[in-house]
């Protein structure tokens, strides 16, 4: 499983670093300068902005990460293979460090009135926020294709990205499913790290004619589908069944589908966006600009969310962009507000 989204396995925070930003249930609205909703990698980064800058800023984190199966973040500069929870945990402290909170929870509504300069923020325990601004950070989840076994061993055995556990599988056996016409990018990549690749038409329209002789004449085996079964026991993967019996594998790389499931953007009335590769929709995300706002004022996005695509150390990158605009948009709305009582 990449890592991508929201970034890992999380810690429970059972003091928060400043509980005057936390209400009771039913209790008045607390007045805070940002809610983020998801404590990923985009997240925390953009609320350690914010806080950073002397904002009261509250996460508000699920605990559903995307990416907690795999055993190490990679290409994350200093935080080679470190482990998706260990980065969170650091990711948490240093927030609290700086007078932020996260609340393990989901927030079940959202409302920005017309005209207001506020958003309400309501959790599913009944905690309540007055927030200037929202950013959404809630991540993706990945859909797989129906055949028993990959789901048990996604994210160990079973992979879909070459630069988050390509190097783990160098020199081995390695299976391709192909399932959308992405399989031949999918072998390319693959085929860069192991000579012993084989790609299993498990869809027999993915690939064309032209495709299969193409991946042979490169040296790749290519198999008539479909997969029946993964093969293997908790922790190692065997293999793949298939209708001429059993290939042999040490993991297998699929194409996942990847969208937005929080119910929060319905609520909202944030629009998703297909995203095609190669003729076929593989992913969908949220729709927002290159700093992360919305179509809903006072509401933005980072991550995964808008770049499904994206791994952690670049879904980070993105929650410290949004954090800086979100901001300097206050800093703006707050000179306005003193020059305006100056009159």
């Amino acid at each position: 499983m990449s890592e991508h989204s929201r970034a890992s396995g999380c810690p429970t925070t059972s003091s928060p670093a400043n509980p005057d930003l936390v209400s009771s249930q039913d209790a008045t609205p607390v007045d805070v300068d940002v809610v983020v909703v998801g404590g990923g990698g985009a997240g925390l980064s953009a609320a350690t902005v914010l806080a950073r800058s002397r904002r009261s800023v509250v996460v508000v984190d699920a605990g559903h990460p995307r990416n907690a199966p795999a055993a190490g973040v990679h290409a994350f500069l200093g935080h080679d293979g470190l482990p998706p929870g260990e980065l969170l945990a650091r990711g948490r402290a240093e927030l609290a460090s700086y007078g932020s909170v996260v609340v393990d929870g989901t927030v079940v509504d959202a409302v920005v009135p017309t005209g207001a300069d506020r958003v309400s923020v309501t959790a599913a325990d009944g905690t309540r926020w007055s927030a200037r601004h929202l950013v959404v950070t809630t991540g993706v989840v990945d859909t797989l294709p129906d055949v028993p076994g990959l789901a048990e061993h996604w994210g160990t055995g079973v992979i879909h990205c070459p630069y988050c556990h390509g190097w783990e599988v160098r020199d081995q056996r390695v299976v391709v499913l192909a399932t959308s016409p992405a399989a031949i990018h999918q072998a390319g990549l693959f085929h860069q790290l192991t000579d012993a690749l084989t790609v299993v038409l498990h869809d027999p329209q993915a690939l064309s004619s032209d495709d299969v002789a193409r991946l042979r004449a490169l040296g790749i085996d290519v198999v008539e589908g479909p997969v029946s079964r993964v093969l293997g026991e908790a922790g190692t993967l065997r293999g793949v069944e298939v209708p001429g019996g059993t290939v042999t594998a040490d993991a297998v790389v699929v194409a996942s589908f990847v969208e937005p499931l929080s119910p929060l953007l319905t609520t909202l009335g944030l629009e998703l966006t297909d995203l095609e590769m190669m003729g076929r929709v593989m992913a969908r995300s949220l729709a927002a600009d290159a700093v992360g706002r919305t179509a809903v004022p006072r509401v933005w996005a980072a991550g995964n969310l808008t770049d499904p695509m994206s791994q952690v150390v670049m879904a980070a990158a993105a929650g410290v962009r949004t954090g800086a605009m979100v901001n300097a948009e206050m800093v703006t709305e707050d000179q306005a507000r003193r020059l305006e009582q100056l009159d």
